[in-house]
C-alpha cells in the first residue's frame, strides 16, 4: 500500500474499531443481561428472530452496497438508486413477514409477535446500510460513531429496560426496532444525507452487481443463522439458548476486528485496483492483524469457558460449545479478511463458489449433527471452516493475489507460541473470584500473550505507529 493509503486504512481500522466497541459491547452488554433475566427458552427465542431478521437484512440489499465503494460514477447518483432498492425491497419483506408470522412461529418455537415487531426494523435497516457504504466508501468511519453507535446505545438501554420490567423476549425486539430507526436519523446530523432518486444506469450497475455478490451475501448470512434455525426446529427453543449464549460470546471477536479490518479492507483494496496496484502486501498485513488480534482473543476467551456458569449454572453446557465455537471464529476471521480481496479485485465468483462450498457442506454437517447435541453442531462449524482455508488460499493464489507464505511464518509461530504459554498460566489461576475474578484472569492471560506476541510482530507494530 501507498503511505497514503496505509495512513487512511489504519486510522480507518481504528475508528471502526471505537464504533464496534461501542455498538457490540452494547451487544454483550444486552446479552449478559438477557442471559440473566431469561430463560433458555426465552433467549433462544431472540436468537431465532434476531436470525431471521438478519436474514432478511441481507435480502433486501443483496449485497448491494459494495458497489458503492467499487463504482467509477458518481457516487451519490448510484447511493440514491440503491436507497431506492433497498428502502422498496425492505418493507416488502416486512409485508411478507408480517403475513408469514404464525407459520414461522410455529415452525420455530417462538412468539409470532416477536417477528412482526422485528420484521418491522428491516426498511430502516436497509436506508442505514446505504448512508454506512457511503462513509466506508470514503473511509470515514468516525461518521458511524453517531449513528451506529449512537443507535445501538439506544436500542441497548430500551432493550436492558424493558428486561429488567419483566418484558422477557419482548425487550429484545423493541430494543431491535428502536436502534433500527434510530440509525438512519442519527445519520443525517453526521453528513450522510442521501435522497431516494433512480437512475436507470445507476440501477443496472447495482443490479448486475446484486445478480453475483448478492447470492453470496445471502449465503454469507445463512452461514451464521441457519444453525440457530435447524437446533430450534430439531432440539427447540433451550437447545437454542444454550448455543446462542457461547455462539454470542465466540462472535464478539470475530465482529470487533474480522468485521471491522475487512470493512476498511475492501475499500482499501479497491482502491488499489482502481489505481492498479497490487494487493498482496495489503493482504498481508491484514492477515497477520486478523490472526494476531483475534488469536489472541480466542484463545483467552476458550481458556475462560468455564466461566459462563457465572450467569447461572444453567448454563453450564454452554462452556465446551464455546471452547469449539472459538476455532470456529478464527477461522471464519481468516476467510472474512480473504474474501474482501477475492472481492474487491472483481473475482466476486470465485467468492460465491466459495460460499456456495460452505453452505452445502453445513447443510449436509447439520443433517447428521444436530441430532447430537450443539455441541456437535459447534465442532462441525469449527471442522468446515478450516476445511475452507487452504482451498481459499488457492483462490488466491489462482489470480495472483496471494502473498508468499513464508512471510507469515513468524506470525503463526508467535501465535502457537503465546497459546502455550497461556494454557500454562491458566493452569496456576484461581478457578473461582466471580466476575471480578474472571476479568483479572482474563487481563492476566491477555498480558502474558501480548508478551510473547509482540516482540516477533515488531516490524508490523513500527509500521502502525508510522501511519498513525
Amino acid at each position: 500500500m501507498t503511505n497514503q493509503v496505509g495512513t487512511r486504512a489504519v486510522r480507518g481500522s481504528l475508528w471502526l474499531f471505537a464504533v464496534n466497541v461501542v455498538s457490540k459491547g452494547c451487544q454483550v452488554a444486552v446479552t449478559l443481561v438477557l442471559a440473566a433475566l431469561l430463560t433458555e427458552d426465552g433467549l433462544g427465542a431472540v436468537a431465532l428472530v434476531v436470525s431471521l431478521v438478519n436474514i432478511g437484512q441481507v435480502v433486501q440489499s443483496a449485497g448491494v452496497y459494495d458497489v458503492i465503494s467499487r463504482t467509477n460514477r458518481d457516487p451519490h447518483q448510484l447511493a440514491g438508486t440503491v436507497l431506492t432498492l433497498s428502502a422498496a425491497g425492505g418493507a416488502a419483506l416486512t409485508a411478507v413477514l408480517q403475513l408469514a408470522a404464525e407459520p414461522l412461529a410455529a415452525a420455530l418455537g417462538t412468539p409470532a409477535t416477536l417477528i412482526r415487531i422485528a420484521a418491522l426494523s428491516l426498511p430502516f435497516t436497509a436506508i442505514g446500510g446505504v448512508q454506512m457504504a457511503m462513509m466506508h466508501r470514503d473511509l470515514n468511519f468516525q461518521k458511524r460513531m453517531l449513528p451506529d453507535a449512537g443507535g445501538m446505545v439506544l436500542g441497548a438501554a430500551v432493550t436492558i429496560t424493558l428486561a429488567a420490567l419483566g418484558f422477557g423476549p419482548l425487550a429484545m425486539a423493541v430494543g431491535l426496532l428502536c436502534t433500527a430507526v434510530a440509525q438512519p436519523l442519527l445519520a443525517i446530523p453526521a453528513g450522510a444525507r442521501i435522497l431516494p432518486r433512480w437512475d436507470r444506469a445507476a440501477a443496472k450497475e447495482a443490479l448486475g452487481w446484486t445478480a453475483v455478490v448478492g447470492p453470496g451475501a445471502l449465503i454469507a448470512t445463512l452461514l451464521i443463522n441457519v444453525d440457530y434455525l435447524t437446533i430450534g426446529h430439531v432440539l427447540g427453543p433451550s437447545a437454542v439458548g444454550v448455543y446462542s449464549l457461547a455462539f454470542r460470546i465466540a462472535w464478539m471477536p470475530y465482529i470487533l476486528v474480522a468485521v471491522v479490518l475487512g470493512g476498511v479492507m475492501f475499500p482499501v483494496c479497491a482502491e488499489l485496483v482502481r489505481s492498479g496496484q497490487t494487493v498482496s502486501g495489503a493482504l498481508l498485513r491484514f492477515t497477520k492483524a486478523t490472526l494476531v488480534i483475534t488469536g489472541g482473543l480466542y484463545i483467552v476467551t476458550a481458556l475462560l469457558a468455564d466461566r459462563v456458569v457465572l450467569f447461572g449454572a444453567r448454563w453450564a453446557p454452554a462452556a465446551p460449545v464455546l471452547v469449539a465455537l472459538c476455532g470456529y471464529g478464527l477461522g471464519l476471521g481468516l476467510l472474512h479478511t480473504w474474501y474482501q480481496v477475492i472481492r474487491a479485485a472483481g473475482h466476486a465468483r470465485w467468492y460465491l463458489a466459495l460460499e456456495v462450498t460452505h453452505l452445502v457442506a453445513l447443510l449436509g454437517a447439520l443433517a447428521v449433527t444436530t441430532q447430537h447435541g450443539v455441541l456437535a453442531v459447534a465442532v462441525a462449524q469449527a471442522v468446515i471452516v478450516w476445511l475452507l482455508v487452504p482451498l481459499t488460499w488457492w483462490v488466491l493464489v489462482r489470480h495472483g493475489l496471494a502473498f508468499p507464505p513464508a512471510e507469515l511464518a513468524r506470525t503463526v509461530a508467535g501465535l502457537l507460541a503465546a497459546g502455550a504459554g497461556c494454557v500454562l498460566t491458566s493452569k496456576v489461576l484461581p478457578a473461582s473470584g466471580g466476575i471480578a475474578g474472571a476479568l483479572l484472569c482474563g487481563l492476566a492471560l491477555l498480558g502474558v500473550y501480548v508478551a510473547i506476541v509482540l516482540p516477533l510482530n515488531r516490524e508490523a507494530v513500527r509500521e502502525l505507529r508510522g501511519n498513525l
